[in-house]
């Protein structure tokens, strides 16, 4: 079955090259996959999702709430209603705008190539949220240094980058050349999935090129006045290249705002984290209280108040969406439960 508006033309695909697991495998059987086939999620429209599979390349309807990287159980006779396989890993963010939502950015990724470059887009802040979020996915995170070639003293930004926590390696390298292939073989195995992401104009649809001999993703070059890129990749797509890894190419996101990610914020800052646990009151604010753990820390030097700060706005502002979107939650559930009995009530009067 294929959409009818292809996007592009693929060979035929196995479900290892397409990157099923037994994390995957063990949720069916083979009867099960029989009448509904395994299907992956490659790209998100707005009027639906394309989905690949063994001998399936089609777009179906909206329905399955799914994102790029989901498995589907595909019905070939009502799509709509393909059952989406548990997720062995979701990167989500806040949905941006007033929308107290929760936005799937992708799932079932094994590793996440965080993308910056060695001039003004380098930001400690934004790639601790990109860390944080990657972290409480359950994706491991890898720090990936492009155009350091171009700056006279790139030690400085690899430097800024391992002091950003010990759980997240650093790599330096060229995207245009052969080295993306050779430094990031060990996360691009057969059957592995991973992620670019970053702000625009670091060199992630490059790298995603580099990968492949097969692959001419649209590049463009970054604004020379202030180092911002243009976006070329303006949605999320998953690629297959040639060893039998699946790369998922993303636009940059202007606005990335943290929910329910309170593990990956204290996974992060584990030693501001494990100083929390020792305050003398369980709801100490780290500012005023007596017996306040942070504080001396911060007095003695054992944490530097940049640090702090940081931890401090990452970790109010996913308190605060975490709430607002339980929040949220709770009225859709209310609202539904109201719906259902108007409509139970209905067919009793009948």
């Amino acid at each position: 079955m294929t959409p009818d508006n292809p996007l592009n033309t693929l060979d035929t695909l196995t479900l290892t090259r397409l990157g099923w697991q037994n994390f995957f495998a063990q949720q069916t059987d083979t009867d099960e996959m029989e009448k509904t086939p395994p299907v992956r999620v490659t790209e998100v429209h707005r009027n639906g999702l394309r989905v690949r599979g063994e001998t399936i390349d089609a777009l179906i309807p909206p329905g399955p709430e799914a994102t790029v990287g989901d498995w589907l159980l595909f019905d070939s006779e009502l799509p709509t209603a393909s059952v989406v396989l548990d997720r062995k890993s979701l990167v989500k963010r806040r949905a941006a705008g007033h929308d107290r939502s929760a936005q799937l950015i992708a799932a079932n990724l094994d590793t996440a190539f965080i993308v910056t470059s060695c001039n003004q887009d380098f930001n400690v802040a934004r790639l601790e949220r990109y860390i944080a979020l990657t972290l409480e996915a359950g994706v491991a995170p890898v720090l990936v240094l492009t155009k350091a070639d171009l700056c006279d003293t790139p030690e400085t930004y690899v430097d800024s980058a391992r002091a950003i926590s010990d759980l997240v390696p650093v790599l330096t390298l060229d995207a245009r050349g052969e080295e993306p292939a050779q430094l990031l073989a060990p996360w691009c195995k057969a059957g592995q999935t991973v992620a670019f992401l970053g702000s625009s104009g670091v060199g992630k649809s490059t790298l995603t090129n580099a990968l492949s001999s097969t692959l001419r993703i649209e590049t463009q070059e970054i604004r020379e006045d202030d180092a911002k890129g243009r976006h070329t990749t303006t949605k999320r797509q998953l690629h297959f290249i040639p060893n039998g890894c699946a790369v998922l190419d993303t636009p940059g996101m202007r606005e990335l705002q943290l929910t329910e990610a309170a593990s990956g914020v204290a996974d992060l800052f584990a030693d501001i984290h494990a100083l929390t646990q020792q305050c003398k009151f369980r709801d100490c604010a780290h500012e005023t209280e007596p017996g306040c753990a942070i504080r001396a820390a911060l007095e003695t030097g054992e944490i530097d108040a940049p640090r702090l700060d940081r931890w401090r706005k990452l970790h109010t502002e996913d308190q605060i969406n975490t709430a607002a979107l339980a929040q949220r939650n709770a009225s859709d559930k209310a609202l539904a439960k109201v719906i259902r009995q108007a409509k139970k009530l209905k067919k009793q009067r009948k």
